[in-house]
């Protein structure tokens, strides 16, 4: 770009472009000292990232504007690609830089038709001759119009990736440190909330109260409750809330077989898997509560401290339930950054196009209202 810019600079036209490209090298030189090394210790973050490449958009539509129509018309492409992926069809933009391409398209054809008529067999000679397929100046200042308004989406999509991702791992953190407030909690006051379950009338009468840590018989004529109250161990909150853990972690390895990665700096994949890990401890905790408080009918006491803990694991990948909606949210906030404004449009690669040029009269991509880009003179 600052080579663009130099080469640019020898020959403005006029003080409106000279003042244009002092702004642009002004935009590259703040890109710079965003993302420099030197001054960011830690090395540059996502906000850092997204900051310069803001001011290199700046700088690169600054420099375009400069440009006469014959020497933008090959980054036609480019900038209706920019335009179809980041504004939606019914855009009154985009709709303004679809009619400039419907112009040029026709333009192209009427070309293509007098030198047919003429009988020439070099096209791209009487299509330089012609000068149909250069746009005017009002034409490209809508279509750099158009690609401002497609950029400045594309920067909000970006945004809220950022807030996404900074969202994701507050509560995250929130999750951890109510994790272990819980665990500090039940291992200070063991009695309050155990663990524990019961087994009177249970299967197994050698066994009268079952903890996760350890089990022990009831003595005639002992409460239940208060038994349950001595034999909780400090660690049993710990215990249970480990299983639901390592359950979760399982169950976030697991989905990494839907991730397909991101370009983005944001690391919204990072922040969903380590949700997992605090939702699935407190869900484990949670899940042997309300067994212990026989909230499912018929469902019997937990006979021994394994089933306790195979329970708290089963309970642990079961955040899966819960952090699903979290995961589908993330990947559409994902799709907005990387993909186009329609949601039914498949994303396409952008170099595929081409455009009708002051020296060869390519086909134009014209954007349709359902996403899809169609070529001038394309044959079914």
């Amino acid at each position: 770009m600052d080579a663009a810019l130099e080469a640019r600079a020898s020959d403005p036209g006029s003080a409106e472009h000279a003042q244009l490209l002092s702004n642009a090298r002004h935009a590259v030189r703040s890109a710079l000292r965003v993302i420099d090394v030197d001054v960011h210790r830690r090395g540059p973050t996502a906000s850092h990232v997204s900051a310069a490449q803001m001011h290199v958009n700046s700088a690169r539509t600054l420099w375009w504007k400069t440009l006469p129509p014959e020497d933008l018309a090959p980054h036609l492409p480019d900038l209706f690609a920019i335009i179809k992926q980041h504004l939606p069809a019914n855009d009154t933009r985009r709709i303004a830089a679809e009619d400039v391409a419907r112009n040029m398209q026709q333009a192209q054809l009427a070309s293509h038709a007098a030198q047919a008529a003429d009988g020439r067999r070099h096209r791209w000679i009487g299509a330089r001759a012609s000068g149909h397929a250069t746009p005017s100046s009002e034409a490209m200042s809508t279509v750099l119009d158009a690609v401002d308004a497609a950029r400045e989406a594309s920067m909000k999509e970006k945004l809220r990736a950022a807030n996404f991702a900074r969202l994701v791992r507050w509560v995250t953190a929130l999750l951890f440190g109510l994790a272990i407030a819980i665990a500090v909690l039940g291992a200070i006051w063991k009695s309050a909330v155990p663990l524990c379950f019961t087994l009177a009338n249970g299967s197994r009468q050698e066994f009268g109260v079952v903890c996760p840590s350890r089990s022990v018989s009831l003595p005639s004529g002992a409460s239940a409750g208060q038994m349950a109250g001595r034999t909780a161990s400090p660690g049993d909150y710990v215990i249970v809330e480990i299983a639901g853990m390592t359950a979760a972690c399982i169950a976030a390895a697991a989905a990494l077989r839907k991730v397909r990665g991101t370009s983005t700096a944001f690391g919204i994949p990072v922040a969903l898997a380590l949700l997992k890990l605090p939702t699935g401890a407190i869900v484990a905790v949670l899940g042997i509560i309300l067994l212990r408080g026989e909230f499912i009918p018929g469902l019997s006491a937990l006979d021994t401290s394994g089933q306790i803990i195979a329970w708290a694991v089963v309970l642990g990948y079961s955040q899966e339930l819960f952090t699903n909606f979290v995961d589908r949210q993330g990947r559409e906030v994902l799709d907005g950054v990387h993909g186009t404004a329609d949601p039914k449009a498949a994303r396409e690669i952008a170099n595929a196009e081409a455009t009708a040029t002051a020296s060869a009269p390519l086909p134009v991509p014209v954007p349709s209202g359902d996403g899809e880009g169609r070529p001038a003179n394309t044959k079914n």
